[in-house]
């Protein structure tokens, strides 16, 4: 059965997620849109390269906005490069116009097509990528906190002597600032870390800060995150078309918080088949809803200022 998934803007981060892909086998076909032309001929070019060696390699593609609303998953990995003295703010405006922008190009979508937000901040665009997109709230996705959950696991198997896969952890709320560990869910092989490590094993909140950092840190020292977000990305494009059913913490529609927040969900062909509910201790209770006030409060004033 055939499969295409496009990627719109197919810089570091979008060429990262194509080779992924090719090296994963997640689909038959491979769409390449950004507005640089010259540079996305060479993307193709040069990861048809890479796939004529797989014996099953996608074939890979360059494709107008158009050709690529017809895809079975759009990935939106472009973003406004910052100029030199830029604020965060202005930054933010012409990300959002730029998103705005790159949706219209493409509406009407098909009709059972999955948007896959990647570009940061990812749950304020996913937010407005699905207030745009005329498409159901199930198949309005961001990354959210999914990479953010995967250090998380990692950093947690290095301290307790464990294999990653054997922690169950994640980060959820707002990808950014505002993200946190709910620890009381936290379990070991089935067991609460603090009854494993007692509560004084693990400094919660170095680790907590590691998480949230690492990604500036990488960004510091060799200019972008690629390889990491590029695995989260194909990872997440295969439990949708061969509707594995995996759950991964993404950024979706959160209607009782009224905007996009990474919360559990269960990942399958039609996007989101459903979010589980989790039991946070009283106090996550209250920074998943902080968390939520920072992300609405900024939604609405990018909402306010279009034109």
């Amino acid at each position: 059965m055939t499969s295409t998934v496009a990627i719109v803007g197919v810089g570091e981060v979008g060429g990262a997620a194509a080779y992924a892909m090719i090296l994963h086998n997640v689909c038959t076909n491979i769409m390449l849109v950004d507005k640089r032309q010259s540079h996305r001929d060479g993307q193709v070019k040069d990861l048809n390269n890479s796939s004529f060696k797989e014996q099953n390699g996608a074939h890979v593609q360059a494709a107008t906005f158009r050709e690529a609303s017809q895809a079975d998953i759009i990935v939106i990995a472009a973003a406004a490069k910052r100029g030199i003295g830029e604020t965060n703010l202005n930054h933010l405006y012409r990300s959002t116009a730029t998103l705005r922008s790159i949706i219209g190009a493409m509406r009407p979508f098909k009709k059972n097509a999955i948007l896959l937000i990647v570009t940061h901040p990812v749950d304020i665009l996913t937010s407005l990528a699905y207030e745009v997109s005329g498409l159901p709230p199930a198949q309005v996705i961001g990354t959210g906190t999914l990479l953010d959950s995967v250090r998380l696991r990692g950093m947690l198997a290095e301290q307790v002597g464990v294999a990653a896969s054997s922690i169950d952890a994640m980060v959820v709320g707002e990808h950014g600032g505002s993200q946190f560990v709910p620890w009381s869910l936290v379990e070991v092989g089935g067991v609460p870390i603090d009854e494993l490590v007692g509560p004084d094993g693990i400094s919660k909140e170095k680790v907590v800060q590691q998480c949230k950092h690492e990604g500036e840190c990488i960004i510091e020292e060799k200019g972008a995150i690629t390889f990491g977000i590029a695995s989260v990305i194909s990872v997440i494009c295969t439990s949708i078309l061969l509707d594995r059913r995996q759950i991964y913490p993404v950024s979706h529609v959160q209607p009782e918080h009224g905007c996009s927040l990474s919360m559990p969900a269960v990942i399958g062909r039609n996007g989101i088949e459903r979010t589980l509910p989790i039991s946070l201790a009283p106090s996550e209770k209250l920074e998943l809803e902080h968390s939520a006030r920072e992300v609405k409060r900024v939604v609405g004033q990018l909402r306010d200022n279009w034109d």
